[in-house]
């Protein structure tokens, strides 16, 4: 058994992504930063839904079109949709901050029957 919140490193001079568990469908990913961000005019933009939850730390993500940032704190996640340009503009640069993403295939309109905004909802997850 491992503890998402063990084998922290003492020194973090970049971002580490650690697949916890991968198939063709899905992947989990425990992400560790520790004042990284992405850099400035570069984004994040996937070919798969990412589901986010910040587990430790804080951070404040930029959704592409959207004038304010998202701050996020333990127990927040967001949703987001594939090809939602993003990117990290603040990670705590005191502690750890741990990150766990699912990432998955982007469900269709009509495979969920619901419709969905690119604009994840602070504490919750945008549908």
């Amino acid at each position: 058994m491992h503890s998402l919140f063990g084998n922290l490193p003492i020194e973090l001079t970049e971002e580490r992504i650690e697949a916890l568990l991968e198939t063709p469908g899905f992947r989990l990913e425990r992400i560790l930063s520790r004042g990284q961000v992405t850099p400035e005019g570069e984004w994040y933009d996937q070919e798969q839904d990412e589901w986010v939850a910040l587990l430790q730390g804080g951070a404040r993500l930029v959704i592409e079109g959207h004038a304010e940032e998202i701050g996020m704190r333990p127990g927040d996640c967001v949703l987001l949709p594939a090809h939602c340009r993003h990117r990290v503009a603040w990670t705590d640069p005191d502690s750890v901050t741990i990150w766990l993403a699912l990432h998955y295939p982007p469900r269709t309109l009509e495979s969920s029957g619901t419709t969905r905004t690119s604009l994840p909802s602070r504490g919750g997850v945008a549908e």
